[in-house]
């Protein structure tokens, strides 16, 4: 069975749908089960999403991103550095050779 993705704000609502459950007298596993939810899922959720409301969250996603794409285009550019700076410097690493067959003499 494929896993839903929740988004952010979902998550967000769900997690004060527990709340209001939980002081509402019922035990936190009825509360999680009502939402659709394992425990394990929603104590991560409550790790990652606890204090925030659903502007922060949206935010925090966006910056999460970015940090990737950043940490690509940093990695990528670094690559293309030590190309360049090995190929300025005339080295090749092992030596290559150059066979070449010799055409046949009459």
């Amino acid at each position: 069975m494929a896993q839903k993705k929740h988004k952010p704000e979902e998550i967000v609502a769900k997690l004060r749908q527990v709340d209001v459950l939980v002081s509402q007298g019922r035990s936190v596993s009825e509360a999680v089960r009502s939402i659709g939810v394992t425990q394990f899922t929603y104590y991560r959720w409550r790790k990652e999403f606890g204090g925030l409301n659903t502007d922060q969250v949206k935010r925090l996603k966006e910056l999460e991103k970015e940090n990737e794409r950043l940490r690509k285009a940093v990695s990528d550019l670094t690559l293309e550095k030590l190309i360049l700076k090995e190929a300025a410097s005339g080295t090749e690493g092992p030596r290559r050779r150059n066979y070449c067959v010799r055409p046949e003499q009459p």
